[in-house]
């Protein structure tokens, strides 16, 4: 064989394997161009059989296995991208306890035994490398869900057993003591958990344990080639662990978000720097208070929080937004009026961050704690004709034109990097600009109202035509940069953006020009492109129409 032939394989050899290195190491960087749909892999789908399955035997307060695996999500996985998602977080992959607990059974996942072994109630190795293989043919990423901080006993012991544990001695385990919640050390030592249910702490500052966590992550990620990790009960394990865990230069080697519970943002933001980034607690609270219910709002609480946000965060762009998760009520049951859900979720979409979205939100489930809102996704038929769907479906497009049409904001960068400001705010509406986006946000609900935002300085010359993306309607701005906004046909959000911009967007009538090889991400990206889909929207107002015809009899039902 000619020599020039031997250089030629060897190079292939090389570029390949840097290539198949590269697949399995998304960075904050390229995470914070995605959007991300939580799926709970117990209660988003069924497999498909022949006969089918049964769609009624899924009793939540039975704490019960539903029987949702990685096949079904890998079957549904249309459905998903369809709403323009980007990427997936799953439950925890790693084995449970064995049940029933005075809890029911670990269908959620997140009681571990031993966190190197599969939960074989989700399916195989090979099932949970086809799931991921198939998103990365989509090119979207798969974030998994992680538990070191604890595992969980098998009896309502404080001093179990732990031979079936991987730390299989209680010299890997902090001594029991119950948390003084305020106290990070008690926070980091104690035990999470109750008498019934104990959820022993491992000692993760034992050299032993950080070794085997790590030489584990790191054959995981290598093996299956996941793109993030999403860590429970972050800020319950000491700081120095997470560094070597995780990050680029840890042994994951890919973007780490953590959960730090909690409405404060200084709490929160003190954990950006041993972890990539967190997920936005103080934002879900400061949201929640602000628009789930309709009227005079804590606006000012908002807007305290996202100017803190902006001074305390290291990276306010990866920070995970989100409305919904398996341990807090579903917004449709805090507020039976969906302009408020529309609203919130422009924040969440618009601002700086991650969009998160748990399943079901855009079906308006009600469920409110634990169990009632971790709801089968199946008696839902999937259906993408509701409200909360095409809103959901319109902002992940406009986004996704965003992130791929770097040089389209008022200052010609990448959308990403623009920082977004107040431009102005009251008892019941908010205004932010970000990369030439305009996102009106109010609380007054669905109903008209007399009530009208005044936007002084747009940054628009006269004449500048303004289109919604949600409802396609065209606003002219006027002298002085000035735009009033009314709502007596409702107050539903407003995402304003120059009608010239929205060229090729496949919005709003406009033709698409985005592929795969120009979708979000892709200049960074570890498999191309973001690969979003053109929809085309319904109209805001039109999707909400029912609702608006019926709310008077479904406010009577609560007179």
């Amino acid at each position: 064989m000619s020599s020039w032939r031997v250089f030629a394989i060897v190079a292939l050899s090389v570029i390949l394997s840097l290539e198949s290195s590269f697949v399995s190491a998304a960075t904050a960087q390229q995470w914070r161009s995605r959007s991300i749909y939580q799926v709970m892999t117990d209660r988003f789908a069924l497999p498909q059989a022949n006969p089918p399955l049964p769609t009624d035997q899924c009793n939540v307060t039975a704490h019960d296995w539903c029987g949702g695996t990685w096949q079904s999500i890998e079957q549904n996985l249309d459905y998903i991208q369809n709403m323009g998602f980007t990427a997936i977080w799953i439950s925890p992959v790693s084995q449970n306890i064995p049940g029933p607990t005075a809890y029911g059974n670990a269908y959620h996942g997140y009681w571990i035994q031993n966190v190197t072994l599969l939960n074989d109630k989700f399916g195989t190795s090979d099932d949970l490398k086809s799931l991921i293989s198939a998103l990365h043919a989509r090119d979207m990423y798969i974030m998994i869900d992680v538990v070191v901080n604890n595992v969980a006993a098998t009896t309502s012991s404080f001093t179990p057993s732990y031979s079936p544990y991987l730390f299989d001695s209680a010299q890997y385990y902090h001594p029991y003591t119950p948390i003084d919640w305020g106290n990070s050390t008690s926070e980091q030592l104690g035990w999470l958990g109750d008498a019934n249910l104990p959820l022993p702490d491992v000692n993760t500052s034992d050299p032993y344990v950080r070794s085997t966590y790590q030489t584990w992550i790191k054959s995981f990620m290598e093996e299956y080639e996941v793109d993030g990790l999403r860590i429970d009960a972050a800020k319950h394990v000491e700081p120095g662990f997470w560094g070597p865990f995780c990050g680029e230069n840890g042994a994951a080697g890919v973007f780490c978000i953590g959960e730090v519970y909690g409405p404060d943002v200084g709490s929160a933001a003190a954990w950006q720097g041993p972890l990539d980034s967190v997920l936005n607690y103080p934002a879900y609270y400061a949201v929640t208070n602000a628009f789930s219910i309709p009227g005079p709002s804590n606006i000012s609480g908002l807007v305290q929080m996202y100017n803190q946000s902006n001074t305390m965060y290291k990276d306010t762009t990866v920070l995970g937004n989100f409305l919904e998760n398996q341990d807090l009520p579903r917004w449709a049951g805090v507020s039976i009026d969906p302009m408020t859900l529309a609203n919130a979720l422009v924040y969440t979409f618009m601002t700086e961050g991650i969009p998160i979205v748990y399943y079901g939100t855009e079906q308006a489930f009600t469920g409110s704690a634990d169990p009632y809102n971790r709801e089968p996704l199946w008696p839902s038929a999937y259906n993408t004709s509701t409200f909360g769907h095409g809103t959901i479906a319109v902002l992940n497009q406009f986004r996704n034109y965003l992130v791929s049409n770097v040089s389209s904001t008022t200052s010609g960068g990448a959308w990403l990097d623009q920082k977004s400001k107040v431009l102005n705010w009251g008892s019941v509406d908010l205004v932010i600009s970000k990369g030439g986006v305009i996102s009106v946000m109010n609380s007054l609900g669905s109903p008209p109202s007399n009530y009208t935002t005044v936007i002084s300085n747009t940054g628009y010359h006269t004449a500048t035509i303004l289109r919604d993306i949600l409802t396609c309607t065209a606003y002219s701005v006027a002298s002085n940069g000035a735009l009033a906004l009314d709502y007596n046909l409702g107050a539903h959000p407003l995402v304003l953006y120059p009608d010239v911009w929205l060229q090729g967007s496949g919005m709003c009538g406009y033709n698409s020009t985005l592929s795969s090889q120009n979708q979000p991400g892709n200049s960074t990206s570890t498999h191309g492109g973001a690969g979003a889909r053109a929809w085309t929207p319904t109209p805001l107002a039109s999707l909400a129409s029912t609702f608006l015809l019926s709310l008077p009899l479904a406010m009577g039902m609560f007179s």
